[in-house]
């Protein structure tokens, strides 16, 4: 799994010019599902957001993580993630899950997500056309990959 976390002031998710989602200060999550994610990447990456000490604390420094602040999350799925540009320009994304694989393990980590902070997280609509739009904070924006933890 993969995953881009941004600090945002603000994050909506509109679908066919429906807001979907709406959050203020937190974090946006986009993420992507490769066909060999588990649980124990679910796991992993959960615990690592939550723990992420990427808000500021009294002094400005990045100390204060997600529960810390009591900040929002949305979940975007996003196969695009795992893009592999080494051969020509095209792109290709055959080691992104296909649905029948995703999206189950999209609404388990977003499930555990909601169980580690104890409140609801906001999503985006799997598979869908989504216009995302959000205000960086900072900006910060950092890139986690499971597969890549040591």
């Amino acid at each position: 799994m993969r995953i881009v976390i941004q600090r945002v002031k603000k994050a909506s998710v509109t679908v066919e010019e429906n807001i979907i989602a709406s959050i203020g200060h937190g974090f946006l999550i986009l993420l992507g599902i490769e066909a060999e994610d588990t649980q124990e990447d679910i796991d992993w990456l959960v615990a690592k957001i939550v723990k992420l000490r990427v808000f500021s604390d009294e002094n400005d420094a990045m100390n204060n993580s997600i529960v810390d602040v009591q900040g929002d999350i949305i979940v975007v799925s996003q196969f695009t993630l795992h893009a592999s540009t080494k051969k020509g320009n095209r792109p290709s994304f055959i080691k992104a899950a296909r649905p029948e694989v995703a999206i189950p393990l999209y609404e388990l980590f977003v499930l555990q997500l909601e169980k580690q902070l104890g409140r609801i997280v906001q999503t985006g609509s799997f598979g869908a056309m989504m216009d995302v739009a959000l205000v960086n904070d900072g900006p910060v924006t950092i890139l986690i990959d499971s597969k890549k933890r040591e």
